[in-house]
């Protein structure tokens, strides 16, 4: 045993060297782990920032100031207040987008269940900021009303209480900032490993290991190890600096030593299946075009682009044997929900299971393909 891990741990020097020795390779991970998910987690979205909104306030009630109270940012800018007779000018101008008029006696004819309306007016030359905006506005002041009323001791036919826990804004750069990171640790380590073997069976350095006293298992676990650790060092830094410091995801630091965990035995997995798919693949382009559609396939079924409960029912079933998924949902327990290791075990073992099938396969065929070449 001590001889294996001596033997494991010279032959990931080697795969060190050789990986470091490729800056182009490099600058890949850093721009992957760095720009790459800031950029996407904050490309464009129909989320509504900074509207710029006025009023026309007849009724200057203390229901109607909490109504343009409840417009804050960042969603919407500072409400301002103007005359009726500026609105045509203004609008015309483009100062406002939305220009919201309260009528007289407005809060007495709610309070006689009138049911008295709102006028709001929308600059539609934006028409996704037009719709998704009056969208908003229609539900901040329905939970508003519905709130000040209960307080006024107001039956309401239909009363609902809804509390948004872990994205209280509903920031879509969140979500799609850490699902970022799963996805390149996925395509990484998949091309990082397979162009390993790849390589030495291109360049004819495999015959050099069939000489040297290692065996099968010394040589694929020493690449999945020095690879999956460069991997894990850009995830975890990726994740402090980028998704906590950068975008702002508020989850604790505490959360880091269960992240790495997760990631290492998730990229333990992945890097296996990489191994069966380049032993697999005679060549370097060949492998590519086997691992394209791999990842694309484990991407779209990890639920990082749509709830794997809205898919149909085979798909959803078979996505719970991906590790994309398995890891995606264990991601955004310990970053949303800052759960504990007693509420992930499972994910972990589910991921070591998958990740003890593909290593077991990997060094079958992996031994399989040194008897050949030897």
């Amino acid at each position: 045993m001590k001889t294996w891990f001596k033997n494991v741990f010279y032959l990931s020097m080697k795969e060190f060297r050789s990986l470091f020795s490729d800056p182009i390779l490099i600058a890949l991970i850093v721009y992957l782990f760095s720009m790459a998910v800031y950029s996407i987690a904050s490309m464009p979205t129909t989320e509504i920032k900074n509207g710029a909104v006025a009023v026309v306030d007849y009724d200057k009630s203390s229901l109607t100031y909490r109504l343009r109270d409840s417009l804050r940012e960042p969603s919407f800018k500072k409400v301002e207040e103007i005359n009726y007779k500026d609105i045509d000018k203004n609008m015309d101008q483009g100062n406002y987008t939305f220009i919201i008029v309260f009528p007289p006696n407005f809060e007495a004819d709610y309070l006689k269940q009138q049911n008295p309306k709102i006028q709001v007016l929308v600059d539609a030359t934006s028409m996704t900021l037009a719709n998704v905006g009056s969208s908003y506005i229609n539900q901040i002041f329905t939970s508003e009303i519905r709130s000040y009323f209960k307080q006024q001791n107001i039956s309401l036919p239909l009363d609902p209480e809804i509390n948004v826990l872990y994205n209280p804004n509903y920031y879509s750069s969140w979500y799609m900032g850490t699902n970022q990171i799963s996805g390149f640790m996925t395509l990484l380590i998949l091309l990082l490993v397979g162009a390993a073997i790849i390589r030495e069976k291109e360049r004819g350095t495999i015959e050099h290991l069939l000489v040297m006293p290692v065996n099968t298992s010394e040589i694929a676990t020493a690449k999945i190890i020095s690879n999956s650790l460069v991997l894990l060092l850009a995830a975890t830094l990726s994740l402090i600096i980028m998704i906590k410091l950068v975008i702002g995801v508020p989850y604790p630091l505490t959360q880091i030593p269960l992240f790495i965990l997760g990631a290492a035995v998730f990229l333990f997995s992945v890097s296996s299946l990489g191994i069966v798919m380049a032993v697999a693949a005679p060549t370097l382009p060949q492998f590519a075009l086997i691992c394209i559609p791999v990842y694309v396939v484990l991407n779209m079924l990890s639920g990082a682009l749509s709830p794997v409960e809205n898919m149909p029912t085979l798909a959803y079933v078979v996505s719970q044997f991906f590790p994309t998924t398995i890891f995606n949902d264990y991601m955004a327990d310990i970053i949303y929900r800052h759960a504990s290791l007693s509420d992930v075990w499972l994910n972990l073992v589910k991921l070591l299971a998958l990740g003890s099938v593909f290593i077991v396969i990997a060094f079958r065929k992996f031994k399989s393909m040194l008897a050949k070449q030897g």
